[in-house]
């Protein structure tokens, strides 16, 4: 059908854009709204969310610009939007969303809320100096205040860095739950879920690995200068310190609270089955909050998210450690009735120590490897016949159709079933509903089944944060030439399995999860870490 109304010069830009859709985008576009030179384009369209990538895309596609405002800083009638007036040459970077609506509707939508940068081109191209505010990324440097920072003096000696601390690796450190800068630790959290959601991945990646450095430091931080010097910790993150010190507060994290995109993106976020890509899908649409959801795309929801959205106030009710010890020894039980002799572990946040927590992660085995092999099925109907699931999302038996072994490796391709988590596993909905009335909240639980020989492995894949465990990966990668997950360790040379949890004397395995659990840490040259010692944030 064709379009109602001409649309401005595009150039559609390709970062995170699959070809089918470009290809889809662009057959549904006349030739003439459409430009290949992004220096003669009106509107820049990419799948991008952030003023600073949009600087970035701008940069690389040499499209210089001599002012700037942006959708947040610019309400009424801002000094850009009058100099764009007055030189007719302005350029806009929006959101991918507004193409697609605007193809939908079939003539181009207002800017509102698509807006992701918007600009007017300079009259001439730079020279080798970036002009000021084209690239605050390079500019991003701690200041020279630091030096004076409220708590600190001009001549004192900075504390030594512990030794254990020197190391880039996490899951060599002990990284205690309650660090003593946890305050400031909470904030760096919340910029993160601001990159999560803005889908940063870089950012992500480096407030990670901060947060899990400064979350074993073991003293309380007096100054900036102490932040960066640790590993991982850049001059933005001592910035960053050395306005808390001054304010109590960091600007990034009060826009996660204060901005109302962002918060209706973290509602959405916190709906089990919905991520940060199916957040600004939903958001895109127009939805901006459960009950949108509910009238406007219940029938287009997953079974998942329909069962995330029915429950939302009962998953965010924080389940106790005395409630999770129930579960688990009720699904212990179970799994004894499918074949007498099976040992369980909490794992997840339980494992770690919290007081609460919003789901439960039960991990099963057996000394029998015929018990452990498709048993998860009988196990889960065991319960839900007993009364005890109200929904089963998913059920999954990788290891037992591997045979029960680790996942393949051959010289850096990926195998059948190649992942961290390959182990077999149900996704299941709690209610403990026997008698005559329904009691017991509806809870998220795992039931996760691992064979006697690997469960040191598999205990260790399910009790860490997530800096821990990507770089325990890493340091069997990078150090020790080996691929580790939840349901063993290979060789990265010839794909070999390499098992570290037999007992060469008594060439038997351990008698319990956590011994096997510590001959995994001795096997890869790794000090033992209880669970409470792993919480990187």
């Amino acid at each position: 059908m064709a379009l109602e109304t001409d649309f401005p010069l595009i150039y559609l830009l390709s970062t995170h854009l699959e070809d089918e859709k470009r290809k889809d985008i662009l057959a549904q576009l006349p030739q003439r709204s459409l430009t290949s030179d992004a220096k003669e384009a009106e509107v820049i369209v990419g799948h991008i969310f952030r003023k600073q990538r949009a600087l970035l895309e701008l940069r690389c596609l040499k499209v210089a610009v001599e002012s700037e405002s942006s959708e947040d800083e610019d309400k009424g009638e801002p000094r850009a939007k009058r100099r764009k007036t007055a030189h007719g040459n302005s350029v806009r970077v929006v959101k991918l969303a507004w193409l697609t609506d605007s193809l939908e509707k079939r003539h181009p939508l207002p800017f509102d809320g698509y807006m992701v940068y918007e600009g007017i081109k300079a009259a001439h191209v730079p020279g080798p100096t970036p002009r000021p505010g084209t690239a605050p990324i390079q500019r991003r440097r701690a200041p020279a205040p630091i030096a004076r920072s409220p708590s600190s003096s001009s001549s004192g000696a900075l504390p030594p860095i512990p030794e254990y601390l020197k190391t880039k690796y996490s899951c060599q450190r002990r990284t205690p739950a309650n660090p003593p800068n946890s305050t400031f630790i909470e904030l760096l959290r919340d910029v993160r879920t601001k990159r999560r959601l803005e889908k940063d991945e870089i950012g992500v990646r480096a407030y990670s690995t901060a947060i899990a450095s400064l979350s074993c430091y073991p003293r309380l931080l007096k100054r900036a200068e102490e932040v960066e010097r640790l590993p991982g910790c850049s001059s933005r993150i001592a910035e960053l310190y050395h306005n808390f010190l001054a304010t109590g507060k960091v600007l990034e994290a009060e826009a996660l609270k204060n901005d109302p995109q962002l918060s209706c993106m973290r509602l959405f976020d916190s709906i089990w089955g919905v991520g940060e890509t199916t957040a600004w899908e939903f958001y895109s649409r127009g939805w901006r909050d459960i009950d949108d959801l509910v009238e406007f795309g219940w029938n287009t929801l997953s079974r998942w998210q329909q069962v995330g959205i029915k429950y939302y106030d009962e998953f965010q009710t924080p389940i106790s450690r005395h409630e999770a010890q129930g579960i688990g020894q009720l699904v212990l039980e179970h799994a004894n009735l499918h074949r007498e002799g099976y040992h369980m572990v909490i794992c997840g946040g339980y494992r770690k120590g919290k007081n609460e927590c919003h789901d439960v992660d039960v991990m099963l085995t057996h000394p029998d490897l015929d018990a452990t092999h498709n048993a998860i099925d009988d196990i889960v109907a065991k319960l839900e016949g007993s009364g005890l699931v109200s929904h089963i999302l998913s059920i999954k038996a990788d290891n037992s159709m591997r045979g029960q072994k680790p996942t393949t490796w051959k010289g850096g391709t990926k195998g059948l079933g190649a992942g961290f988590d390959t182990l077999d596993k149900a996704m299941i909905v709690w209610q403990d509903a026997r008698g005559e009335e329904k009691s017991g909240l509806h809870r998220r639980v795992d039931i996760i089944v691992t064979p006697w020989r690997t469960k040191g492995c598999a205990v260790l894949g399910w009790s860490g944060d997530t800096t821990f465990q990507r770089d325990l990966r890493r340091y069997c990668k990078e150090e020790l030439r080996l691929k580790f997950d939840s349901s063993g360790v290979r060789s990265r040379e010839d794909g070999s399995r390499v098992d570290l949890e037999k007992d060469e004397e008594t060439d038997g395995f351990a008698a319990d999860m956590e011994l096997a659990e510590r001959m995994v840490f001795k096997g890869l040259g790794l000090t033992w870490r209880r669970p409470d010692e792993r919480c990187t944030g």
